[in-house]
């Protein structure tokens, strides 16, 4: 039941209840959320029990977090469609 997760919510331990599909990204999930956290000055709670955090402060990082992932995927898209087609140019 041990949740492995970036998230804030969900079951009594405050470790989030959410199943990572990539698990090894789970550190760089925690540190994008301090890092969202921070730049919206929302003090993280020192024991990591997110259960007497205000909704709207969880809601606006996890938020955040998805924009963030959003930008780094469309990112990544692009450099991965530039590095392509620059290869089929090679190939002419």
């Amino acid at each position: 039941m041990g949740g492995q997760g970036g998230g804030g919510g969900g079951g009594g331990g405050g470790g989030g209840n959410n199943i990572l599909v990539v698990p090894q990204a789970s550190q760089a999930l925690n540190q994008l959320k301090y890092e969202v956290a921070q730049e919206l000055g929302i003090a993280m709670p020192p024991d990591g029990y997110y259960g007497y955090m205000a909704t709207r402060d969880t809601g606006a990082i996890g938020g955040h977090m998805v924009r963030r992932m959003v930008q780094m995927a469309e990112m990544q898209l692009a450099s991965s469609q530039q590095a392509q087609m620059a290869q089929m140019g090679q190939m002419r």
